[in-house]
């Protein structure tokens, strides 16, 4: 788990996940980030893997700015996130596009990630309490 900012909002509860074919955002996140639902593009391909069983069906898709870093290092990219109406507790959740985006190398033992910024290396630290926290 990583913590990003979305537009202008900080998601302490972000899921990176290398296993998942695309970029998730719930939408009671987007609800708290003041984005309003008419700002969704039209998205109705159905996906698995998210619920059990079921295949689920975006209420639409979004594009919104990803900064990953820190003020002086830092790497800023647009992403697509399908936006889903079901509780969770991530805010978001992250797969292959944006690790494809930022060229991002993860070791999920030590929960870091590690991607080229302008000025060097830009480490991205998870919490193994926060993680935990969270199963």
């Amino acid at each position: 788990m990583v913590t990003l900012i979305v537009g202008t909002t900080r998601l302490t509860k972000v899921l990176m996940d290398g296993g998942r074919g695309l970029n998730i955002l719930y939408a009671n996140t987007m609800d708290r980030m003041g984005i309003p639902w008419s700002s969704l593009c039209p998205s109705k391909v159905p996906f698995y893997g998210i619920v059990l069983g079921k295949e689920a069906v975006p209420l639409g898709c979004i594009r919104l700015n990803i900064t990953f870093g820190h003020p002086d290092n830092f790497c800023n990219e647009p992403l697509t996130f399908e936006v889903v109406d079901f509780p969770n507790i991530y805010h978001a959740i992250l797969g292959r596009p944006s690790f494809t985006k930022f060229m991002v190398v993860p070791n999920y033992t030590y929960l870091k990630l590690k991607m080229l910024g302008p000025k060097g290396v830009i480490t991205i630290k998870g919490s193994f309490e926060q993680a935990y926290y969270c199963q």
